[in-house]
């Protein structure tokens, strides 16, 4: 059975986004930077909520907000690339983080190559994934998607960059 966000009867038992906001603040998450490529257009953010849901096989979780350019081209593209970013690539973090694809070819700012069917593969990080979508869910302001690795490359095991490392950064678009 799949989730359904509960009805407006059901929503009195339901914390809302200001409660929760105060459960979580101060967990300091990792940050990645996701890229897409689809009908000939690419895009790339930072995203925070993306997590390994199986070991085998191996899968990864990937939700993109609905408000990001990326996410335009993510709901139609067959794959996508996650991208670890180290504490010291602040640059990458404010560029995919703070300006939005609506009005800035981020790629024209970084080091890039077409990985597997096309996608950009940022040159300056250290690990990434590129991931075929399997499957694409509804969770509630964000687009999930559920990736199969088809492609990996790990030159080091920096430690992530995080929620902490990004403090005080601006959006590109509110979340």
């Amino acid at each position: 059975m799949l989730w359904e966000y509960p009805t407006v009867a059901e929503q009195e038992h339901v914390v809302g986004p200001e409660e929760f906001g105060e459960l979580v603040a101060g967990l300091d998450y990792p940050l990645y930077v996701v890229t897409v490529q689809h009908a000939g257009e690419r895009s790339g953010c930072l995203v925070g909520f993306t997590t390994q849901v199986s070991i085998d096989p191996p899968l990864m979780l990937v939700c993109i907000s609905e408000k990001n350019h990326t996410y335009r081209l993510a709901r139609d593209a067959e794959r996508v690339v996650v991208h670890v970013l180290s504490p010291d690539q602040q640059a990458h973090a404010e560029l995919f983080g703070e300006e939005t694809g609506d009005d800035t070819d981020k790629f024209a700012h970084v080091a890039w190559h077409e990985g597997t069917g096309g996608v950009p593969v940022l040159d300056e990080c250290a690990r990434h994934m590129v991931g075929r979508v399997l499957q694409r869910m509804t969770f509630g302001d964000h687009l999930g998607l559920l990736l199969a690795p088809e492609e990996t490359k790990v030159t080091d095991a920096p430690v992530a960059y995080t929620l902490g490392d990004a403090e005080g950064m601006e959006p590109g678009h509110s979340a």
